[in-house]
Formats: structure tokens, sequence, C-alpha cells
């Protein structure tokens, strides 16, 4: 792999999220390309299932079956493992390294492999079996637990001791970019006896990171929290847009539902762990201490700097939250270890979510509920409107980049888009 020191001939801004440290995987097609296996160099997209037919990859004796890279998502990819992930990761690095002239003199080869990403389409980058949704950050959930239950009381007797989560909805996540219609539901106004149906009065998102899985394991099998990570391919953003009027009418007593399955919004980037090593850290010292199976040594936090940008339409963007990946109480092998200790499955491509990372400070709430306390403190906007909530052909972007002694590593932006909930007629 890269250097931390070791540039690249291709420009990569001082300010980049994708230096030659990070060589990240996605999808992407071109105007007149189906979608394909990707890494990005800076501004520049590397098109890795032409590398590999041109012979790039002829020494990558870890990659088995270089034909992964023409599929239109990564799991045929993350099934090789974390030996290829390590070399093809390296191999790139070595041939958009400066001095290294493989590709740089061949002009022929570089209109084929490279392509500026204003220039380019990314696409949903992995199939996605099964979605859960965590529950990791104390500071969240004291903060929910302090609006909608007992202050003195708000974290439930359980919190402290698990990784709370739920199982999601994998049809309707998306990648960045997407538009989604604010979603219908059913909701109880404040002070009627009744429910009513109709658009979202309350639209929110949450400020989250995922990993996804990166191995199949068997009916049964548990993973250990000490080396769970190596079941760990990559992360995410992720944003868990949630519908709070809807989910408040229906969470009492299965959890939530309609009130997040109508869209959640991933980056298009993956990021490997490996590119993330050098920002590990210490997390919350955990209280009491978690029981043998979810106990785990050394740093398994990541110093990721976050943040949600709110932008109305033809407006300037507004910056309403800076948090950071290192808040969280409970750590990503802590979140598999659990997940598997009843013996459920897992399989490649599947996707766990952080849920909603908080931070201390009332400008790292992580979503516009603790932001606004429920809408009682609204947000101004640059453009002179306030926002208790999102409203429609609102844009929500978050950004996740970690930095430190001159080296960056980031994720892209993720976006979407909030368009006017569609016509309340059933289909017949």
């Amino acid at each position: 792999m890269a250097t931390p020191n070791a540039k690249s001939w291709l420009t990569v801004e001082a300010d980049s999220d994708f230096s030659l440290q990070n060589i990240p995987f996605g999808i992407f097609s071109t105007p007149t390309s189906l979608p394909r296996v990707a890494s990005r160099v800076g501004d520049y997209v590397i098109d890795l299932a032409t590398l590999a037919e041109l012979g790039y990859f002829n020494s990558v004796h870890e990659l088995e079956d270089k034909s992964v890279f023409n599929e239109s998502c990564l799991n045929g990819f993350i099934f090789q493992g974390p030996r290829a992930w390590k070399a093809v990761r390296a191999r790139v690095a070595e041939l958009f390294s400066h001095g290294n002239e493989e590709l740089v003199g061949n002009a022929d080869h570089l209109r084929e492999i490279v392509f500026h990403y204003i220039d380019v389409e990314m696409h949903m980058p992995i199939r996605v079996g099964d979605y859960t949704d965590f529950y990791s950050s104390i500071e969240h959930a004291t903060n929910v637990g302090k609006m909608f239950r007992d202050p003195e009381n708000a974290l439930l007797p359980n919190w402290r001791h698990l990784p709370v989560a739920y199982h999601g909805r994998s049809s309707s996540i998306v990648v960045s970019g997407a538009e989604i219609p604010r979603p219908m539901g059913q909701s109880l106004p404040k002070d009627e006896q009744q429910p009513v149906f109709g658009p979202s009065k309350s639209l929110d998102f949450e400020l989250e990171m995922a990993f996804v899985v990166g191995t199949d394991t068997r009916l049964g099998q548990r993973l250990k929290a000490e080396t769970a990570e190596e079941a760990i391919f990559g992360m995410m953003i992720f944003n868990d847009l949630s519908a709070r009027d809807i989910q408040k009418w229906e969470y009492v007593p299965l959890g939530p539902f309609l009130g997040k399955s109508f869209g959640s919004v991933v980056s298009p980037w993956v990021v490997t762990l490996d590119a993330l090593e050098p920002f590990r850290t210490q997390g919350p010292a955990q209280q009491p201490e978690p029981l043998p199976y979810l106990r785990t040594s050394g740093p398994r936090n990541f110093d990721i700097e976050l943040e949600v940008w709110l932008q109305p339409e033809e407006t300037p963007a507004t910056k309403v939250c800076h948090s950071n990946t290192k808040h969280l109480y409970w750590n990503m092998a802590q979140q598999l270890a659990h997940h598997t200790s009843n013996g459920c499955n897992l399989r490649v491509g599947d996707l766990c979510a952080s849920g909603t990372i908080s931070g201390p400070t009332p400008d790292s709430f992580g979503s516009l509920l603790e932001l606004t306390w429920g809408g009682q403190k609204p947000i101004a906007m640059q453009d002179g409107s306030q926002r208790r909530f999102l409203e429609d052909n609102d844009t929500v972007v978050m950004r996740a980049y970690a930095q430190k002694d001159g080296l960056r590593v980031g994720f892209g932006d993720c976006a979407v888009k909030i368009l006017p909930a569609e016509s309340d007629e059933f289909l017949s």
C-alpha cells in the first residue's frame, strides 16, 4: 500500500478525500459503458475492470477471479476476501504513485482507464441483502430518552449492556444523489384522539456511518468481538431518513417500521478499514464492563469528522452539525459480535449502520430532532429561513473525513433531495 507520504502523478489537492492512501471501491458507469468496479484518486475515477482487461492486475495472484470487476456491484469482489482487497489496493496505489511509469506514458490506456468524476455516474456500490440499524451513540440515546421518556432515567436498563438494534428495510437504501419523496403515513396530531393519514410533518435526517459485511457466516456461528473486524470490508456514510411523527405513533411495541423504511442514503465509495487504520482511537469508557462476549481490547473507534449541511432549493447551504465517530459508545466489533451472538448468519454485502452519531455539545447532535430539541429551537438558514424539520426541496449533504499529520482519507458526499409527497391515491 502507498506509504503515508506517497504522492500520485495525478493531481490530488491537499484537501481531497481521495488521497493515494485511500483507494476506496465503488461502482461507476460512463455514457457508453455499463456499471462496473472502480476506485478513485483525487478527482479521477479509475476503471478497475479495464485495468484488469489490459493486464495490469496479472501480478495480483491473491485475486482469483478478475472478472468480478465487470460486475455491477462489489459483492463478487468482496467475496474474494481480505488478501485480495489489500493486494488490489496496493497495486492501484503502485500504478498511480509518482515515479511509476507503467500507465503515465500510455495515452491510449489512460483514455480507457481514467475518468474525471464529473463525467461519470456513480451507482449503489453493494447489493444489500440484509440491513441492521444499531443505536450506538450514548449522547443520541440520552437525548431521545430525555425528550420522550423520563429525563432522570433517559437510558433504558439494557442500553449499557448491549448494542441495541433493529432489522431495517434494505430495498429502499439508495446511493448519494437520489431524490426521495416525502413519506405518507399515519400520525397522531398533538392533543388529538384519532390518527390521521398524510405527508410526514416531522421529516428528519440521521447522521450515521455504516459498515459492509465482508464474509459469509453459517447459521449458528458466532463471531468473537476481538476478531470481528476481520469480517468487515469497509465503511460508508449512511443517512437514515426518519419520519418522526409516523415513527412516534407506530413504534410501540415492535419498533421502527414505516417511519424509517421509505428511504436511506449511502455514499458511493466504500472506504476500507486498512485505509482508516491510522485514525484509530479509544472510544468512551464503558460502564459497567460489558459481558465477556462483547469485550474488546485496544482502540476500536475511528477519529472521523462528520458534517451535515442543509440546503434549501436555490440558496446557499448551512452547516447544521459537526460530529465524530469517536463518540460511539458501542464499536463496530461489538456490534457485529452481538449481531451473531444468537447464531444469526451473515452474508457478504449485508449492511450495519451505527445509529445516529451525536456528540456531547449541541452543535454535534446528529439529527434535527436533537438540534431543534423536538422543533422547539429552530435553526436559522443562510437565506433567512428556519428549519425545525426538513421541508420539501431541501437537500441534505453529509460528509465524513479523517485527517492527521498531513494525511487525509474521506468518503465524499452523501446527498439526498426531499421531494414533495406523491399522490395519496393508492395503486389499484
